[in-house]
Order: structure tokens, then C-alpha cells, then sequence
């Protein structure tokens, strides 16, 4: 397994990380338990996860995986949706106690998709309240933020947090083969955060599958890219053992691209990639959670 450093944290993690969500797919619990087990024993020490994912199966199901001793061999990161201090402070307890632990590593603000979501956080009575809270308390040691729309919402995000003399430990975001060519947070966001120190979490490397559908691309090529980029962690879906071997393959096989084979990649991927076709999570809701469970964010009604 590659480790590298998360930004300015000078916290060890593994380049590869295990993506929450997919890890409450699976039919048995036991399965779920295996797998992120396994990916703790094959060297991926980065486990990702959100109160809202699969109603809370997913962090009930990580948590109970990370007995055992298990919680003292991972870097933890959970997401939280509440816009509110009050409902922020609610749901980070709640993630607690899913975990069954008092702390994660990493509490990161979700589903940043939105133009107002930052004024909404850094309100007088915001979330980011709550997450400085959380973290006087010991419930968290950093605070980052994720979002998959545009860009833009993650520089004024940015913006935001500067203008309340407040700098994010992390930040997550796509970063794959076709993210160049269409509303880039390669090419817009990236440069911001590697010039600021913060940890790079790339995600969506294969966007739930939708890139593969483009017949242009590999998985492991997918990793590759991602990976070659000054990312801290890529974060995947992992739901089954072979899925697991691949991103473990991808991590054993990597090494840093030629300018001539990045090229290469874009090259292949450039007319497909135009449109955002292949990256839903930018041009349509599918990705939105937060959107189609507006009581998720405590914000009052319109």
C-alpha cells in the first residue's frame, strides 16, 4: 500500500481509501464487516463514511467492523449534512455512536453543492459551530468539506472560510480522467489546495461506474490517473472482494505517470468527456442526497 502525508496534517494515511457508502450495498452485514476488514488488513487505513448514507447502515456496519481493535489501525472520516449548529451537533453524536466510538479523525461538511451552502455554514448559528465544538471536545481532530457540482462552490467555499480566518484540514472532491475537459476541480480547485497545504481527497475516480460506460477507460487506469494527481487519499466504492483486489492492484502498480502518458488519457478521453455525459454528479441530481432529503440539511421551510 502507498501512504502519503494529508496536507498540512502530517497525518500518514493510505492513498487509497474505502468509500463509505458502497459498504452498506451488501446483503449480509457480516459481508459489509469482511470486507472493510480485509481492506484494514491488506494496508488501506482510510475509512470514509456519512451520517446519511444507507440511513446510517453504513457507519453502523463500519463501526461494528472496527471493533476488535481494528478502530486503532484507521484514519476515520464521516460527513455530516445539518446546516444548522443545532442539527449539525445532533447528527455528529448520532455518527458517534453509530461508530461506536467518541471520536473520528477527520468530520467533514457534505454535499457542499450549492452557492449558498457556504454562507450557510459559516452563519452565526451554523454547522461550522457545531464542528469547532466537536473538535474542542475531542470528537474530531480535523474539519474538511465535500461537494461534487461545480467548482465554483468549492472557491467560494474557500473564499468563505478565509474571509472568517478559518483555513479547511482537507478537502474532498472528483478527480478523474474526464473532470479535465468539464467543469474541472483539476484544474480550478486542485492548485488552490496544493498551494494552501490541504489534503486532497479525490473521489468519483470511476463515478459510480458512469466513466467505465464510456468503453474508453480501465478501472486500474481510472485509479492510476487519480492517484498520479497530488491527491492525499483517492477514495473508492469498494462492495466486494474482487473490488477490493482491484483498488489493492491499483495502489501495487502505480507509478507516477509520463507527461506523454497523461496525454494519452485525456487524449482518449477528451471527446466524451466534453459534455459531462459520463459525470452526472455534475450535471444532474442523481448524486444529490441532500437535495432530495432537504430535512437532512434543518434548514426552515420555504
Amino acid at each position: 500500500m502507498l501512504y502519503r502525508t494529508l496536507g498540512n496534517t502530517q497525518e500518514r494515511v493510505s492513498a487509497i481509501g474505502l468509500g463509505g457508502f458502497h459498504v452498506g450495498h451488501q446483503d449480509e452485514e457480516q459481508e459489509s464487516i469482511r470486507i472493510i476488514r480485509s481492506a484494514i488488513d491488506r494496508g488501506i487505513t482510510f475509512m470514509d463514511n456519512c451520517w446519511d448514507y444507507n440511513d446510517g447502515v453504513s457507519e453502523l456496519r463500519m463501526g461494528k467492523a472496527l471493533q476488535d481493535g481494528y478502530r486503532n489501525n484507521v484514519f476515520l472520516m464521516t460527513k455530516i449534512d445539518g446546516r444548522t449548529k443545532e442539527l449539525a451537533a445532533k447528527q455528529i453524536d448520532e455518527s458517534l455512536a453509530r461508530l461506536q466510538t467518541d471520536r473520528v479523525d477527520l468530520l467533514q461538511f457534505h454535499e457542499v453543492i450549492r452557492l449558498e451552502d457556504p454562507d450557510r455554514f459559516f452563519a452565526a448559528d451554523g454547522a461550522i459551530a457545531a464542528f469547532l465544538e466537536a473538535k474542542q471536545a475531542g470528537k474530531t481532530r480535523y474539519i474538511g468539506f465535500t461537494g461534487h457540482k461545480d467548482p465554483l462552490v468549492h472557491l467560494r467555499m474557500l473564499e468563505i472560510a478565509k474571509q472568517h480566518n478559518f483555513q479547511f484540514d482537507t478537502v474532498q472532491m472528483p478527480l478523474n480522467v474526464m473532470d479535465a475537459h468539464f467543469r474541472s476541480f483539476e484544474h480550478q480547485v486542485l492548485p488552490v489546495l496544493v498551494e494552501q497545504g490541504i489534503g486532497v481527497l479525490g473521489m468519483k475516480s470511476m463515478a459510480d461506474g458512469h466513466i467505465l460506460k464510456s468503453k474508453v477507460v480501465k478501472p486500474i487506469e481510472c485509479l492510476h490517473y487519480a492517484l498520479n494527481l497530488p491527491t492525499s487519499v483517492v477514495i473508492t466504492g469498494i462492495d466486494s472482494m474482487e473490488i477490493l483486489d482491484q483498488a489493492i492492484e491499483a495502489a501495487d502498480t502505480f507509478k507516477p505517470l509520463s507527461s506523454e502518458e497523461v496525454s494519452a488519457l485525456l487524449a482518449r478521453t477528451a471527446e466524451v468527456a466534453a459534455k459531462g455525459k459520463y459525470e452526472p454528479f455534475k450535471t444532474d441530481n442523481l448524486f444529490d442526497a441532500t437535495a432530495a432529503n432537504p430535512d437532512w440539511l434543518g434548514l426552515p421551510a420555504a
